[in-house]
């Protein structure tokens, strides 16, 4: 899995768990924002959303106003984050 030297261990932590199987349900917004602006372009709409630009690719997120991420954000982020070369087993694209 490609893991940036500069990311921290909570957010090397944070990149594994997106990749578990079966979905992880207990990953928080905030570990995944922090893993966002370490290996993203993130600006918040005017809609409250999270738009996340990695390359080429770009993904809004809409926080959610419990702690933890959905089922469906995490899977448009596991596609974010493979088509950019972090899947494991996936080569940089």
């Amino acid at each position: 899995m490609g893991e940036p030297e500069h990311l921290n261990s909570h957010q090397r932590d944070t990149l594994a768990q997106i990749f578990n199987h079966p979905l992880s349900h207990n990953i928080e917004w905030h570990s995944i924002l922090s893993l966002l602006n370490a290996v993203a372009t993130v600006q918040e709409t005017h809609k409250g959303h999270v738009l996340a630009t990695l390359g080429n690719r770009s993904e809004t997120f809409d926080p959610l106003r419990h702690k933890d991420i959905d089922a469906e954000q995490l899977t448009n982020l596991r596609r974010l984050l493979r088509k950019a070369g972090y899947g494991p087993g996936e080569a940089s694209a």
